[in-house]
């Protein structure tokens, strides 16, 4: 355990642990405490308390002092200075022609550093305006690229709900936030509905998302049947919040309403519950069409004929099959050469004799 004071600074709403050092400052007190980037002047937020040693980053930083009224006024005075160093720096860029937006100033508490930060679509190449910047403030320079959510939360502003963005008053750190927590709050997918000042989703999504699916757990999805104190329906809307459904239930054969119920007092079918009417088959909810003519029902009777595949093609014969098949084909056709010409005579002559005695009976008939 460790006795730690919280300290937050500007333009950030996240709070920073230090050692008191000795000191028992009171929360709204202003502090010098030492951090990575130098002496720093900040607010306390939380008094003197223990924490575990898993909740803060070793070495613990130290207060150097309680904050002073020239302290106090310093930093009223580098507040107004870095009003003038942004407007410097915009000239600067708009000279350059710098595809980038200047954000925020910030001088370091004790003069030795001067920060600009600053959007932009993408990589920017800004060694020349730091040369600029240098040669005019005659300290260290320092260029951090932000993106748009850090933007809105140094600057501020007021969301949909018509109070100031969650970033800038509270939000320490920021929750990752998809577009499948706005669909199973059933919020419109409307972007300008669902966006902040930064263009990204609101982060206020994310703070009654583990309601929503510890609800929805208990439940089935929309369409799908469900055991009410009336009977099994089907579900029709689900009100997380009011922790309400509500559920289509056949009143009678032609009919249905619509009935609103807790969640406590429905639940899933099982095995033993009869389905709703949306999963009987066609065949019991529709009675069969009756053909004007009957010549269709009889066709109807009729088995259907059986349909046999085709027979496969044959496969692709090789160069060595092509070749024996031509050769045995040329085979047959020598032999057939070689035939003696009487046995060919002797055919064609009992056909001519066949012919002639028809032809001859047919005379015959005819007289």
């Amino acid at each position: 355990m460790a006795t730690v004071i919280g300290v937050r600074f500007r333009n950030a709403s996240k709070v920073y642990y230090f050692d008191p050092n000795g000191f028992w400052p009171n929360p709204g007190d202003s502090v010098i405490v030492e951090t990575a980037r130098g002496v720093e002047y900040g607010e306390v937020i939380t008094g003197a308390r223990s924490v575990s040693d898993e909740q803060i980053k070793s070495p613990l930083k130290r207060v150097i002092r309680m904050a002073s009224e020239e302290d106090k006024q310093t930093a009223i005075d580098l507040e107004k200075r870095e009003a003038e160093a942004m407007a410097i720096c915009q000239e600067k860029i708009a000279r350059r022609k710098l595809e980038m937006k200047l954000v925020s100033v910030e001088y370091t508490f004790d003069n030795s550093k001067i920060l600009f930060y600053f959007t932009a679509n993408g990589r920017v190449d800004f060694r020349d305006l730091v040369k600029d910047l240098a040669s005019v403030f005659k300290m260290r320079i320092e260029l951090r690229q932000i993106g748009v959510r850090d933007e809105a939360k140094m600057l501020g502003g007021l969301g949909a709900c018509g109070r100031p963005i969650c970033c800038r008053a509270f939000l320490s750190d920021f929750q990752p936030v998809s577009i499948k927590m706005a669909k199973e709050q059933n919020l419109s997918l409307n972007p300008t509905k669902i966006s902040g000042l930064c263009g990204r989703l609101m982060c206020c999504l994310k703070y009654e998302q583990d309601t929503y699916e510890a609800t929805l757990k208990r439940l089935p999805k929309i369409g799908r049947d469900i055991v009410t104190p009336d009977g099994v329906g089907v579900i029709a809307e689900i009100n997380a919040i009011k922790e309400m459904v509500r559920v289509r239930i056949r009143t009678n054969e032609d009919s249905f309403d619509l009935r609103d119920y807790p969640i406590d007092e429905v639940r899933r079918p099982g095995p033993e519950d009869e389905a709703a009417v949306r999963d009987m088959p066609k065949a019991e909810r529709r009675p069969p069409r009756k053909s004007a003519e009957p010549e269709a029902e009889e066709a109807q009777e009729e088995p259907k004929r059986k349909h046999y595949p085709h027979q496969k093609a044959p496969k692709n014969m090789s160069t060595d099959q092509f070749l024996e098949k031509l050769r045995e084909r040329s085979e047959s056709d020598a032999q057939a050469e070689k035939e003696p010409s009487e046995h060919r005579r002797h055919r064609h002559g009992g056909r001519g004799k066949r012919h002639a005695e028809h032809s001859a009976a047919k005379s015959e008939a005819a007289e």
